[in-house]
């Protein structure tokens, strides 16, 4: 929000007329966006200017922290003599411990209403010029899709929120109350919808900007979540004839010489060729291992995380016991860094290892680490990977859902198991049973090891009504293992399935209403 009023009033600046009428003159240096949309290619420069306001929205700390980090997949390295508070808070929303204050989790709801206000301006200003029908629905229809995927992202995660349909300028327009969660449905249902329509169909090679498909997949995601399982149903089954299609390999979603390719539905693209902010330098591998002062070994690039980025986001226990006997996404997902932990909880490594019947070697320590996001790179911090927010295999797995849950579970069974398929390399571990309870436990447990450390996992045990029971039970077997946890952590009760309104937030807007618990 604080973007939100930033911009405004640099609007207001922008178009307003001095009131001193002996001024008559205008600086032709001066940016007026009454008239700065010119011609296409002016629309087509804030439309990338609004894709990269996503870049925060879906890979920064805060993305996966809440995530990942919130959910049984991912905890953290602590470290006693590391108290930062960006580093207490993040660890916070892992044991259900953040506040109306953490500082964590705001980023995500700057970045959500970042990209909501660039898209705003390009919709207020589409009839500025005149541009060829062709132009203007792929220019409205990328829009569209961009701000019902950041509407979609806040309603999970905060609930109802402010919608804004225009770019407000005046306080009066600024400073409004939430809508109810229905009221944000409904909004990004419309969005979807209309960008759905404007959209051309998905084409290879994509150039990593929203196609009909994306659109669509995005329209059945939301309708599943509202438990609207026949639409979900039309919307997913119209993406399944638009030419995507698996790898053959679990790994090769993930190469950067895949970017864009025949799995991919919708991604965030960076690309390190490019200036530093087109990098991936903040959701990258580096994140994920633990703290090292030179990270060569695992890497390929001498580079200290000790002081900067490292240790959060590792792989649980839990979740590397989710992997069946012979899933190689196991292999392709999660890597163990070995080596040994010095007095200050630092990491030296010694060797990568597989994870599969992985046991540490004399005298060492084997900590598991997030393997499907590194790929060679030459600058410490700064990757080539893309980062995922639709894969094909989630549009199969989102459709077995909505089928099964019509109690169509026979038809649920070949999408479902095309994803195993992949996963195992034949058709031995199909599943078989058409019992509905037993099919929702199974689609559940795939999409945690298919999509892990693609940031589902939380929102899906919040959107199948698991979050309580799994993340209670998890918290004990949590307790039990690390003594640094307090007694209040991993107190999950309805209220922490939200996130708290940032609370600078609510000083800049009375009418902004806290979360309950909060």
């Amino acid at each position: 929000m604080k973007k939100i009023v930033f911009l405004i009033l640099s609007i207001v600046s922008l178009a307003t007329v001095s009131c001193k009428k002996f001024l008559n003159e205008i600086d032709p240096n001066r940016v007026n966006l009454n008239s700065y949309f010119k011609n296409q290619n002016d629309f087509d420069l804030a439309v990338s200017g609004a894709y990269n306001q996503l870049r925060g929205l879906y890979n920064n700390k805060s993305a996966w922290a809440m995530g990942e980090m919130r959910s049984d997949n991912t905890h953290y390295d602590y470290k006693s003599s590391d108290q930062a508070v960006a580093t207490v808070n993040r660890n916070a929303i892992a044991d259900f411990l953040d506040d109306k204050y953490n500082n964590q989790t705001p980023p995500k709801w700057n970045a959500a209403f970042g990209a909501i206000s660039a898209v705003n301006i390009i919709i207020d200003h589409i009839d500025d010029i005149k541009l060829a029908e062709a132009s203007r629905n792929s220019i409205l229809g990328q829009a569209k899709f961009i701000r019902a995927l950041a509407y979609f992202d806040l309603v999970r995660f905060y609930g109802g929120v402010p919608i804004y349909k225009r770019a407000p300028l005046t306080r009066e327009e600024t400073y409004i109350p939430r809508a109810s969660a229905q009221e944000v449905y409904d909004f990004i249902i419309a969005d979807a919808s209309d960008a759905a329509a404007k959209l051309d169909a998905t084409t290879f090679p994509q150039t990593g900007r929203a196609t009909q498909g994306a659109a669509l997949t995005l329209l059945g995601d939301v309708y599943l979540t509202l438990k609207k399982y026949d639409l979900a149903e039309k919307a997913l089954k119209d993406v399944t004839k638009m030419g995507y299609s698996l790898y053959q390999n679990y790994s090769d979603a993930f190469e950067p010489g895949n970017k864009n390719g025949k799995e991919s539905v919708f991604e965030i693209q960076f690309n390190t060729g490019l200036a530093v902010p087109q990098a991936n330098t903040d959701a990258s591998v580096y994140n994920f291992l633990p703290r090292m002062a030179n990270t060569s070994i695992v890497t390929g690039v001498n580079y200290n995380n000790i002081t900067t980025v490292g240790g959060f986001n590792t792989p649980t226990q839990d979740l590397i016991d989710a992997y069946e006997n012979g899933d190689r996404r196991l292999d392709a997902s999660i890597a163990i860094v070995e080596g040994t932990f010095n007095a200050s909880d630092d990491f030296t490594a010694s060797a990568v290892k597989s994870v599969v019947n992985y046991t540490p070697a004399p005298g060492k320590v084997g900590r598991p680490f997030p393997k499907k996001y590194l790929h060679a790179h030459t600058i410490g911090n700064q990757t080539n990977d893309n980062w995922p927010v639709y894969r094909y295999a989630e549009v199969l797995l989102l459709l077995a859902e909505s089928l099964n849950e019509q109690g169509k579970s026979g038809e649920a069974l070949p999408y479902l198991n095309a994803v195993r398929e992949r996963a195992f390399g034949d058709a031995t571990h199909n599943i078989t049973s058409t019992d509905k309870t037993v099919l929702q436990a199974a689609i559940l447990k795939e999409r945690r090891v298919e999509l892990a450390f693609e940031n589902k996992r939380w929102l899906d045990l919040v959107r199948t009504g698991k979050a309580i029971t799994v993340m209670t039970a998890f918290g004990v077997k949590q307790k039990a293992q690390y003594s640094y946890l307090l007694p209040g952590s991993y107190n999950v009760t309805e209220n922490r399935l939200l996130f708290p309104i940032p609370n600078a937030e609510i000083l800049l807007n009375e009418k902004l209403t806290q979360n309950p618990g909060y």
